[in-house]
């Protein structure tokens, strides 16, 4: 009865933020809403392309199927309320990416994760200081236990003022804006630690 307690944060040094929640990928048919979801297309087997978003479903001829936009004409729609050309792909082509239960760290391994070709996979959140590259890859900024979501980093690692290593990132809508009107995003400085590759 006097063995002392043990330690809840053993393997969790205290400057270590927990990550996000994971994406989740999950059958476009069982899901009531898609409007604005982000969403994958493809074929068992064959691949899957992603960076899409989805309009609400449409039924032609007693089939289902799902207007589909790739994301950077979904926000040029959105932001200009504008009208653009969306293709209606199949609904059993169509998967949802949506935020899944908390993970904790234990069950994050690296290395190679083989999958299965019946389903798109979706990595788990990545710490940006574990990544290459990070230049345009959506990003999600934790502090504390709030997540912020659809952001897009706009510079790779660097030295901050505070000698932090630092990230700068920008809202998706501002850096897809970059692209089609040249107008350069709103920036924010984040260190690295509070950053997760998507």
């Amino acid at each position: 009865m006097t063995e002392p307690l043990p330690d809840p944060f053993a393997d969790q040094p205290d400057w270590a933020p927990q990550p996000p929640r994971p994406i989740e990928i999950v059958p476009a048919a069982g899901r009531v809403d898609l409007r604005g979801q982000r969403v994958l297309v493809g074929l068992p087997g064959l691949g899957w392309r992603s960076d899409l978003r989805a309009d609400e479903k449409v039924v032609q001829n007693s089939r289902t199927y799902v207007p589909v936009i790739p994301e950077h004409e979904w926000y040029r729609a959105e932001s200009d309320q504008v009208e653009v050309f969306a293709p209606l792909v199949p609904v059993e082509r169509v998967w949802v990416e949506t935020v899944g239960a908390p993970i904790s760290t234990s069950t994050a391994d690296g290395g190679l994760r083989l999958v299965s070709l019946d389903a798109p996979a979706h990595r788990p959140p990545t710490p940006v200081f574990e990544a290459d590259s990070v230049v345009g890859r959506r990003v999600v900024h934790v502090v504390g236990s709030v997540e912020q979501r659809d952001l897009r980093a706009v510079t790779e690692t660097y030295s901050g003022a505070e000698g932090d290593i630092c990230v700068r990132v920008a809202p998706e809508v501002e850096w897809y804006r970059w692209a089609w009107r040249g107008q350069s995003p709103t920036t924010l400085e984040v260190p690295v630690h509070l950053l997760w590759l998507e």
